[in-house]
């Protein structure tokens, strides 16, 4: 169980990178929807997981490009806005939990179907 502390980090982090995000040039990763921090303990390490559902397996590599040549600049954001001494190295990682559950969503709409036939 993570304890509060790093919660709050985690929750933290999920409001200033993408405001950090949204300060950048590029619109390809400017408006990048961030669904979860997830913070190892310390503080030196964080994995952001990001929605890439609207992009190919190419773009995504690119953007995970992207977000690590602009990882000096969230750094320089997030410590701005919280006084930190030192901030988290982050890891860019594509969220899939989405298409998991829509895959899941459409097993059970599969099921229902099967077993309304039946009857």
């Amino acid at each position: 169980m993570k304890s509060i502390n790093l919660q709050r980090t985690e929750s933290l982090l999920m409001e200033l990178i993408p405001e950090a995000l949204s300060n950048l040039v590029d619109s390809r990763i400017n408006s990048l929807p961030i669904t979860a921090v997830n913070c190892k303990n310390g503080k030196y390490d964080a994995i952001v997981y990001f929605d890439g559902s609207d992009y190919e397996k190419a773009e995504i590599k690119e953007i995970i490009a992207l977000l690590n040549k602009a990882n000096g600049r969230l750094k320089t954001h997030i410590l701005a806005s919280t006084g930190w001494y030192k901030c988290p190295n982050f890891t860019f990682l594509n969220d899939t939990s989405l298409e998991k559950s829509k895959n899941i969503e459409a097993l059970f709409a599969q099921i229902r179907k099967t077993k309304s036939e039946e009857e």
